[in-house]
């Protein structure tokens, strides 16, 4: 995957984000919910796409 498209999908999540925070009215405790949760998300994805997710698949636990 190209380095702009990278760029570009990570300002359209943070963008998209960004409005669900300020024009959705929730609780506080429920947006930063939501926001660990896509930050998390955002994280894994960089991770598997940079190909350092790839290598924990060959770690096994138990048998």
């Amino acid at each position: 995957m190209p380095l702009i498209q990278v760029v570009v999908v990570l300002i359209v999540v943070g963008f998209i984000l960004w409005l669900i925070n300020r024009f959705i009215p929730m609780a506080g405790s429920i947006k930063t919910i939501l926001n660990a949760v896509v930050v998390i998300a955002v994280v894994l994805w960089l991770l598997s796409i940079f190909g350092v997710l790839s290598s924990f698949s060959n770690i096994h636990v138990g048998r």
